[in-house]
């Protein structure tokens, strides 16, 4: 076999290859085993038919279809090996010559990784907010904290801003009923957004046993998108009592003897969470800076499927009508063009974001090894509220279990940056990332040096 690779263009190839018919013999034979199953020839048992009479019968060309569709694909593949193309997206095969008996010739034009030259990542330099920590904070975990531990009494009053109360609601859109947006018994604690627009200002004020009707849109189902008028009756209103903070609430809710002990304790965790806060913007500017600083040419056809994902998971929900999605879009005051418009300006981003990771990723020759992968799959599971056997399963069903090892390398790749760059908080004092990303291992630490002696070349 024989192979050329031609650019195009920074991310497109054509790749020339021509096999002769000599490689071919393994495909020509499986060809006629399995055509000689799929035809009935008088005299002949299923599968025996000799070579020459299915071709009279069946005529060359269907064994030649049989034979390059089978071959193209293995030798498209061995061509990609053979000339390191590193390849993106679906190729577009084209086959030019068939000449029988001597050779097969066919070209393929595909989307491949461009040559991306990263800055060293020492020079990138960002700014994150300070860690701080007020007693306001704390006593606002110490109260979420009695909250776990209060009672719920009847409260002979009308409903205020944080009761609890038991509704009913019904929703008619143009006098049409709209059994989805009707329940009965429903508990619901009077200010925490968890419903509908317009209903804490229709429930505060409300007695037991009132009802009221406000206008509110539906966020989904047939009439998303269209003001609804909707009458939510109060059932019962309830106020929930805490515990007080003392030393008697401290040994029940916690291990901790003492009210001070247990504030000292959540003061910590309050810290802890800040400090991944903090890590989490530094990670984002960093990664905003790279971006900002590296030039990188975007394979189109990667960026259309990108385009086109995104697309399909937006009017998902709408049951991919566009109309219903439009009129969604409108009723958050944007026009489909602009959603289009910034989807791709997303999807753009997304891409560049993975060819660099993925290009900083070869330069560190970083691995992925069984255990982080088991711990992606199984914060991904959590999430979705399955098993991580099931997990994995739907993962290989759809094909995703490559795109799974793919984002938890490039994480890797994005924390080898991180820590390479130079992050200061606006006081002006270094920041520690061994809380969000843990203590650097020697592996890494090999990696940053090899790292730090050159900027990063990868292809």
């Amino acid at each position: 076999m024989k192979s050329t690779v031609e650019h195009l263009s920074p991310t497109r190839v054509r790749i020339n290859v021509e096999v002769p018919f000599d490689e071919l013999k393994p495909n020509f034979d499986r060809a006629y085993r399995k055509l000689a199953q799929q035809v009935r020839i008088p005299g002949f048992r299923p599968g025996k038919a000799p070579a020459k009479v299915l071709e009279n019968r069946l005529g060359r060309g269907v064994v030649l279809d049989e034979v390059v569709n089978e071959a193209i694909p293995a030798k498209y593949m061995e061509a990609v090996n053979a000339e390191e193309v590193r390849t993106l997206g679906r190729p577009d095969i084209e086959v030019t010559k068939i000449e029988d008996g001597d050779h097969l010739a066919f070209t393929v034009e595909v989307d491949v990784r461009p040559e991306i030259t990263v800055p060293a990542f020492g020079e990138l330099s960002v700014t994150v907010d300070d860690v701080e920590i007020t007693d306001e904070e704390v006593d606002r975990q110490l109260d979420e904290l009695r909250a776990r531990f209060g009672t719920l009494t009847g409260a002979n009053r009308p409903a205020e801003d944080g009761d609890f109360v038991s509704i009913d609601l019904s929703a008619t859109v143009d006098g049409e009923d709209v059994p989805d947006a009707s329940t009965t018994g429903l508990s619901y604690q009077v200010g925490s957004g968890e419903l509908i627009e317009g209903i804490d200002e229709a429930i505060i004020g409300s007695s037991a046993g009132e009802s009221k009707t406000f206008v509110s849109k539906l966020v989904a189902g047939e009439f998303a998108g269209k003001d609804a008028d909707i009458t939510v009756t109060v059932q019962s209103v309830k106020v929930r009592e805490l515990p007080e903070a003392d030393d008697e609430f401290a040994q029940m809710a916690s291990e901790f003897d003492t009210i001070d002990e247990l504030r000292d304790n959540l003061r910590e965790r309050v810290s802890m969470a800040k400090k991944m806060q903090q890590g989490v913007q530094a990670r984002d500017k960093v990664l905003e800076a790279l971006l900002e600083t590296t030039e990188v040419p975007l394979p189109e056809t990667v960026v259309g499927a990108e385009v086109e994902m995104r697309a399909h998971d937006a009017v998902h929900a709408f049951d991919h009508d566009d109309a219903k999605f439009n009129e969604f879009l409108e009723s958050q005051g944007q026009t489909r063009e602009q959603f289009d418009a910034d989807m791709r300006t997303e999807a753009e981003k997304a891409v560049k974001t993975q060819l660099v990771l993925d290009s900083v990723a070869d330069a560190e020759n970083l691995t992925v090894s069984d255990q982080e992968l088991t711990e992606r799959i199984i914060y991904q599971a959590q999430r979705f509220g399955v098993s991580p056997d099931e997990y994995v399963q739907r993962a290989q069903q759809s094909g995703q279990l490559g795109a799974i090892f793919a984002d938890v390398r490039r994480g890797k790749a994005l924390a080898s940056i991180v820590r390479q760059a130079t992050v200061t908080d606006a006081s002006g004092n270094s920041v520690d990332f061994d809380a969000l990303f843990g203590p650097v291992t020697p592996a890494e630490d090999t990696a940053t040096e090899n790292a730090e002696a050159e900027p990063a070349e990868a292809k």
